[in-house]
Formats: C-alpha cells, structure tokens, sequence
C-alpha cells in the first residue's frame, strides 16, 4: 500500500476519494443538528476543497485518514442513534411503577415516634412536630404527580434509541431521590445545603424531561408532531417552573421556610398555561 500511495497515485484517485468523503460529510449533516461536528465537517470540506496538485501523495495520505475516521464515526452515530428494539409501552410501564413507588415512599419519610406516647397532650406536642415534615411530603407529592401528568401528557413515543433511553432513566433517577431530599428538608430546613439539595434536585428533573421532550421531538420519536406553538408552549412552561425552583428555594432559606409551599403553585401555573393555549390555538 505505501508503494501504491509513492508511486501510483493519480489525480483520479484523489477525485474519487474527495467524492467518498463528500458523500459521507453529506450523510452526516442530514443526519446531526449539533454545531460543533458541523464546524468540523466544514473544515473538512474546506482542507479539501482548497488542495493543490503539487502536494497530491502527501495529502492522499491525510485524505486516507479522514475517510477512516469519517467511516468509523458514521458507524458509531449510526449505532448509537439507531432505534433499539424495545415497546416503548414497556419504558411507560417503567415510569409509572418508579413513579407509584416514589409517591409511596413519601409517606415512609414521615417517622412515628420511638417512644410510645402516653397522654394527649404529648401526641399534640408530637404531631405539632410533624407539621413540617407533612407539609413538604405533600408539596413532594404534588410536584411528583405534576411530573407524572407531564410525562404522560407530552411524551408519547412510538420508538426509541439508546441515548432516549438513558435521558429517560436520568430522569427517573431524579424523580427516585425526592423522598430523600423531602426527609432531609423536612428533618434539616435550617441549613441551606439540605434546602439546595431539594432544590437542585427538582431543577434536575425538570432539565432532565426538557431534554426529553427536545430529543423525543428532534428524532421524531413523538406519535404526534408538536406544532412550533406547542413546542414553545412546552418549553417555556418548564422555564417558569425552573425560574420558580430557583426563587422558592432563596426565599425559603432567607425569609421564611414557609416559602417552600409556593411549590403547590406548579399545578396551577401549568393548568392556567395549558388553557390559555388551548384558547389562543
């Protein structure tokens, strides 16, 4: 082969490999919207485009090169985001029993006490105890099950492939922590890590569906096609409810730990968003 490359190579054999790597640059960009491989097969197309005769062995060489790795990384994307064979019914099955157990778990959080209580006025002085604990399990809940209504209602998918599937389960692992993250605010409210760590837990969540939906939508994977208005309906709903995460958790920590149950402001803002929309379509 390096006989053939020093003493054989013609200009047609440069013409025919430019042509492969332009068919396969092509291939890629029909098939990829992220902006730094398109730079990149920009570049290619221009260290191409650009060659002069008089450097034709050396450059067949570099050419060569870029041919393999273009054929291995359309081989890897290909593999990667090609669809797996999996019902998505199974994946919604998944999602509803982590989902159910979660909202279970919740309960679990809110501790009996470890002496039994002897008169009433103890078991007033206990319960008085758990207001707070109460309180966030049913703000928890309700932001699960606001979470559940979101994933059913816009993420409706009649296939998948790997990274769809791992974004998915992220998402899963987020909605999985909030009992944990419920018990440390309910036991720990004075200290701001256990509020931060409630907080980021449920920005999490709502990056991680975003991503979803965006994904699911850029694949086609969706059984409808969002409209750009649904689209944008979608996206900025889920803003608010990041920008209102943000705000909950430095006044919950700063003012007053009372702040946690603008939280129950989910449900609203998303049935108020949801008819407004439909009204405006």
């Amino acid at each position: 082969m390096g006989d053939y490359i020093k003493n054989k190579v013609s200009p047609e054999d440069v013409e025919e490999l430019k042509r492969s790597i332009q068919e396969k640059i092509e291939i890629i960009k029909e098939n990829t919207d992220d902006e730094e491989t398109l730079n990149k097969l920009d570049d290619f197309t221009s260290f191409i485009d650009h060659d002069s005769k008089s450097r034709i062995r050396k450059k067949t060489r570099k050419y060569k090169k870029i041919d393999k790795k273009l054929s291995f990384y359309q081989k890897f994307k290909l593999g990667l985001e090609s669809d797996i064979d999996i019902d998505p019914s199974r994946l919604m099955g998944l999602t509803d029993g982590i989902f159910g157990m979660v909202m279970t778990l919740l309960v679990f959080g809110i501790a009996l006490p470890e002496l039994q209580i002897a008169n009433y006025s103890d078991f007033v002085t206990f319960m008085s105890t758990l207001t707070p604990t109460i309180g966030v399990t049913i703000v928890s809940f309700v932001l699960i099950s606001s979470f559940w209504i979101y994933h059913h209602e816009f993420i409706k998918v009649k296939r998948l492939n790997i990274p769809y599937l791992w974004i998915n389960i992220l998402f899963l692992i987020c909605i999985s922590f909030i009992p944990f993250t419920t018990s440390l605010i309910g036991n720990y409210s004075q200290f701001f890590l256990s509020e931060a760590i409630f907080g980021l837990d449920i920005f999490l969540t709502i990056m991680f569906f975003l991503l979803m939906y965006h994904y699911a939508d850029s694949r086609k994977f969706l059984e409808e096609i969002p409209s750009k208005e649904e689209k944008r309906y979608v996206i900025h709903t889920f803003l608010i409810l990041m920008v209102l995460t943000v705000i909950v958790n430095l006044l919950d920590f700063n003012v007053s730990n009372k702040f946690i149950y603008l939280f129950l402001l989910v449900p609203v803002i998303s049935t108020v968003r949801d008819i407004r929309f439909k009204i405006e379509s």
